[in-house]
């Protein structure tokens, strides 16, 4: 009997041939998986058409579409067990990045044709289902500036450039930060709380190494003296999350929690996900193993023999009989 699954497919999502993208997904996922195809419009998104799938009672969902549809479809499914299938058509492929899913449609199809899952950390910050992080301050701003035309017109590069249009306008602000253990007052231009993140989101990598499924949230500070430190910063973040070591510097700092609660003055304005959400205060929650992924299956490297470079190394291979260990007779007791 085939699987079945909901498919919920952004025509607008991404810079190539939605028809054919489609299409291309139909041929290679309809032979095995019944599918239920659902189109978002302006009117219907994604979220609104997870939650009916969901009430459904639907085997398995699959999303395809930018990180916005990925992300509103995801949201649905926290806190349930019903798989979650990623195909990443977007700009930005951050969602998918950040989970280690495949980013080409076909090597996505064959990573949810495989049926193996895996759990990973949600969260919610104000009553809001969160998959990858919420940011305060400079990337609330930067993610405000990167419009959907300049997306279209400059893909990746429109971040870059909404980046620098928002350093130009940084302010620093006085936040409190709040966890299960401690208060932290601070002065910051950026506040980043992750749950999952790709290396592309440089202000969420003051850990460098946010893990997906540890129940722990990863709260980046940014606390810059003046532009031209936040640029050292920014550029430092990226260093660090290209090379997998903490950060190291002293306008930088970074803590883990299950929750945390964060208010500013003057208020900031809030981004989860990719869309702006209000403003502070914030309050994150992270709820491990709250989302179930179809995952590509790793397969276990057993580590082979290294003899190359032993002093005086000689080796003589054995003619070893079918069947024999080359031990000849031993004596068991």
């Amino acid at each position: 009997m085939k699987r079945s699954a909901c498919l919920i497919f952004n025509p607008v999502a991404g810079q190539g041939d939605p028809e054919q993208d489609l299409a291309t997904i139909k041929a290679l996922l309809e032979p095995e998986i019944d599918l239920d195809i659902q189109l978002t419009t302006e009117d219907v998104g994604a979220d609104a058409l997870a939650i009916a799938a969901v009430e459904r009672g639907v085997d398995a969902i699959i999303a395809s579409g930018g990180d916005g549809t990925l992300s509103a479809a995801a949201a649905a499914l926290v806190g349930t067990t019903i798989p979650f299938g990623i195909i990443s058509r977007g700009t930005a492929n951050a969602f998918a990045n950040a989970l280690d899913i495949p980013d080409t449609i076909d090597a996505a199809c064959r990573t949810i044709l495989g049926g193996v899952t895996k759990t990973v950390d949600a969260a919610y910050c104000n009553g809001y289902p969160m998959v990858l992080l919420a940011g305060i301050g400079f990337e609330a701003e930067a993610v405000e500036l990167a419009d959907r035309e300049a997306k279209n017109r400059f893909g990746m590069f429109a971040y870059v450039l909404a980046g620098f249009q928002a350093l130009r306008q940084m302010q620093t602000f006085d936040a409190e930060i709040e966890t299960e253990d401690k208060i932290i007052k601070v002065s910051a231009a950026a506040i980043t709380v992750a749950n999952a993140a790709p290396a592309t989101s440089v202000l969420a990598q003051g850990p460098s190494g946010v893990i997906v499924d540890d129940g722990l949230l990863d709260i980046t500070l940014v606390s810059p003296a003046n532009k031209a430190g936040a640029i050292a910063a920014t550029y430092h973040l990226l260093q660090t999350a290209l090379s997998g070591d903490a950060v190291d510097r002293s306008d930088i700092g970074y803590i883990r929690a299950r929750r945390v609660k964060i208010t500013t003055e003057p208020e900031q304005k809030v981004v989860l996900d990719g869309e702006l959400i209000g403003t502070t205060p914030i309050d994150v929650e992270c709820v491990p193993g709250g989302l179930t992924l179809f995952f590509p299956l790793v397969e276990e490297v057993v580590p082979t023999e290294k003899l190359e470079g032993l002093p005086n190394l000689v080796v003589q291979l054995k003619d070893t009989p079918d069947g024999e260990d080359g031990f000849g007779d031993r004596e068991t007791n």
